[in-house]
């Protein structure tokens, strides 16, 4: 997606063309094909959703062949994590990459020893904590509850960026709030996970047996075997920095 004098513009490819993806299906299966994927067009040509789905269906509603509505389903169905990973913007990784991501972006860090070595904020701890307790939470609850908002600590959505980079956390699904009936109301709003908490702990730090530099370089070297075109600068914008 991009800002052309002013106006949005979507990038992306015709229904008909071979390399259109039609259906979340399509979506899941062409993520764990490529094992990381951007959700709006970046600096890589042709590498993120955007580019491969058809511009007029995006935020159409219709969950068949909208890919803002699948990146709901993909969050909900457990198959993929989904969250700002890449340049602090959203994308999907596989279960298959995401102990890369994990390794490299933690540095081979749990968060209770970043805290412990004094390499986490204390904003990022009031998050982290409450995650001790539940294993997935609304957003606004986040804010909430770690103390954000008016009169409190200050920085939260870019706190939570910070920790999705990091991959500490994941949006898990999107739901509607409810009242106090227990009645349903308003947007579907984001809510978070560990990601330890959906793939289980041994999954997500498989890859804490090598240096986090090798995790770094494999990621690097994946993105060159399908995306050859890539420049190394883009590649080490979007894998990021420890």
């Amino acid at each position: 997606m991009g800002n052309e004098n002013g106006t949005w513009i979507m990038y992306g490819v015709d229904w008909d063309d071979p390399e259109c993806l039609h259906t979340v299906q399509d979506a899941i299966d062409y993520i764990n094909e490529v094992g990381f994927l951007p959700l709006f067009k970046n600096d890589v040509p042709g590498f993120s959703l955007e580019e491969r789905t058809v511009p007029g269906y995006w935020w159409c509603g219709d969950p068949e062949v909208d890919p803002w509505e699948w990146r709901e389903l993909i969050a909900r169905s457990g198959e993929v994590a989904y969250g700002k990973f890449f340049e602090k913007k959203a994308g999907f990784i596989s279960k298959e990459w995401l102990p890369y991501f994990a390794n490299y972006r933690r540095d081979g860090y749990d968060f209770d020893a970043l805290w412990d070595d004094e390499k986490a904020s204390r904003r990022q701890k009031k998050i982290m904590d409450l995650f001790e307790v539940d294993d997935e939470i609304y957003s606004n609850e986040i804010k909430q509850r770690a103390g954000f908002g008016k009169g409190g600590e200050k920085g939260f959505d870019g706190t939570m960026t910070d920790l999705q980079m990091k991959t500490y956390l994941c949006v898990r699904d999107f739901r509607q709030r409810k009242n106090k009936k227990g009645e349903l109301y308003g947007w579907p709003i984001a809510i978070y996970a560990k990601p330890e908490s959906i793939w289980g702990y041994d999954v997500v730090t498989a890859r804490y047996t090598e240096t986090a530099d090798d995790s770094g370089k494999a990621i690097a070297e994946h993105i060159k075997e399908i995306y050859p075109i890539a420049t190394d600068a883009q590649i080490k914008r979007l894998v990021g920095k420890k």
